[in-house]
């Protein structure tokens, strides 16, 4: 037993000793190519780095400045990161012998400036991050020896301007990010020599708006996100040029109107639209959007929509129109709509559903009323749907009178499809105020004649021949109805039936009280 210990501890001293050869103090060295240095204690960066490591980390230390001797000990770096040191300041040197770096990260410091060349060595790299720095500006010229590089990424700073032709070498990148900084506008030449890139992020910015030929040099863009900026309008054929934008993010800005026209008068190969958070009023139409799949238009003021808005937008799977003032929705807004899979239409002001809005949605999965005006619902409303579903009806004012006899019923049998079950309550009468509808007894949801409808008696007669007594009543419309009927005989008792009338809306009755009071 003492032998077998003191081998183990034998290969554990050889192997602790094999990772001091290659791990500078203060750092940890995850395998023989990779780096990690995260001591706050650190002032310098160690200088025995072996010629093995490829992938060199720094966070978190007390470095403040890289001077041009730095890191010439280690030209076989591949990937170079510094996140969240005091970095003051970069010799334009610092990198001049790291010319096979490939991915570079300069992040979460209190760095202000670069100087002209730093990045001049560094012909192979693809993959360039300056994120949450305090930059104000980037100096013309500072990438151009950067022709391989694919992904620049400059956001959480404090940028306010970016020179003209600033990327004009960079006909590789793909990614380029520009978000979260203090930029107020771009103009066309920003954006020359960028004829690949595919995704470009400037929300959160101050930009209010655009040139009618801001986005000609980026032809290519899949992907635009513009959320978080102060744009109040979009000029007609804006986004033309961008025929394989698939993406468009316009969230949180201070639009009032939108309309299809922004994409030129062709069709468009737009997937997702997010206006999530603007001032929407008015929406015109989006016909042109054949390939639509996702529209988010929550966050609004759209109080009216026209019946054709959706036409054409055939591809839309999942729409938003929640937090908005819809009043009412026409009867047709929704029937080119047949694959769509979610509508949430909660924190509206509808008070009444059309009985065929959703006679199209056959494969719905998620449809949110919740938190709206609804007092009743239609009959047959939820009865096209076929897959699996789940509904939201909790937050509206239900009236629980013989007009919810449908909404009662599918609750019952529809239990296993509704989310939030219990908070469907009524809001009258005050005998079934805060009741859960699918506690309530059926024969408790009862209309009551109104006094102008009781006192209105040329409608009804009542007859009595030979013992029999026969009321008849005309009505335009025979709904759903419970008729109650009270007796008093002579002895003072009182005897009361109850007659339901429980066919389709378009048939009649004829029903026989017979002795057997409830």
């Amino acid at each position: 037993m003492d032998r077998n210990l003191g081998l183990i501890l034998l290969l554990l001293l050889l192997c602790h000793k094999g990772s001091g050869e290659f791990c500078p103090y203060g750092c940890q060295c995850f395998t023989p190519v990779q780096v990690l240095c995260a001591d706050e204690k650190m002032m310098s960066l160690p200088k025995n780095i072996s010629r093995q490591v490829k992938d060199f980390i720094v966070m978190t230390s007390a470095v403040k400045y890289l001077f041009s001797h730095t890191l010439e000990g280690s030209p076989q770096l591949t990937k170079l990161i510094f996140l969240n040191n005091p970095l003051q300041s970069i010799h334009s040197q610092a990198f001049k012998n790291l010319t096979e770096l490939q991915e570079l990260e300069i992040s979460g410091n209190p760095l202000d400036h670069l100087f002209l060349g730093t990045f001049s060595k560094q012909g192979n790299l693809t993959k360039l991050l300056l994120n949450f720095n305090r930059f104000q500006t980037v100096l013309p010229g500072m990438f151009d020896s950067l022709k391989q590089l694919e992904t620049l990424q400059m956001k959480g700073n404090v940028i306010s301007d970016l020179p003209a032709f600033l990327f004009l070498n960079l006909q590789k990148l793909r990614v380029l990010d520009l978000s979260q900084n203090k930029l107020e506008g771009v103009k066309k030449e920003t954006f020359c020599g960028l004829e690949k890139l595919e995704i470009l992020k400037m929300n959160n910015n101050l930009i209010s708006n655009f040139t009618s030929d801001t986005f000609h040099n980026v032809s290519q863009l899949i992907e635009l996100h513009l959320e978080g900026n102060m744009i109040t309008k979009l000029h007609d054929g804006i986004f033309a040029v961008l025929t394989e934008l698939q993406v468009l993010n316009l969230r949180g800005n201070l639009l009032t109107t939108f309309s299809d026209k922004v994409f030129g008068f062709e069709g468009s190969n737009l997937s997702e639209l997010n206006l999530k958070g603007n001032r929407l009023t008015e929406l015109s139409s989006l016909s042109s959007l054949t390939l639509l799949t996702n529209l988010i238009l929550s966050s609004n003021q759209l109080s009216n929509l026209t019946g054709d808005i959706f036409r054409n937008v055939t591809a839309l799977m999942n729409l938003d129109l929640s937090e908005n003032q819809i009043t009412s929705l026409p009867e047709t807004i929704f029937n080119d709509l047949s694959d769509i899979r979610t509508i949430y239409l909660q924190k509206n002001n509808l008070s009444t559903l059309d009985a065929k809005l959703f006679k199209s949605q056959e494969f719905i999965q998620q449809l949110y009323l919740s938190d709206n005006q609804l007092e009743s619902l239609p009959e047959d409303l939820f009865d096209h749907f076929i897959l699996q579903y789940t509904v939201r009806l909790h937050g509206n004012p239900w009236k629980c009178d013989c007009h919810i006899w449908y909404l009662h019923d599918w609750v019952l049998e529809n239990s296993k499809n509704m989310e939030m079950l219990d908070r469907v309550v009524c809001e009258s009468p005050d005998l079934l105020k805060k009741q859960a509808v699918m506690s309530i007894d059926k024969d408790q949801l009862v209309c009551h004649l109104s006094r102008d409808e009781m006192s209105d008696l040329s409608t009804c007669s009542l007859q009595a021949s030979n013992g029999i007594m026969i009321m008849k009543c005309k009505v335009d419309k025979c709904s759903p109805l419970t008729v109650k009927v009270q007796f008093q005989k002579d002895d003072g008792n009182i005897k009361e039936y109850v007659v339901k009338n429980e066919h389709e809306p378009s048939q009649c009755s004829n029903e026989t009280l017979i002795e057997s009071p409830i």
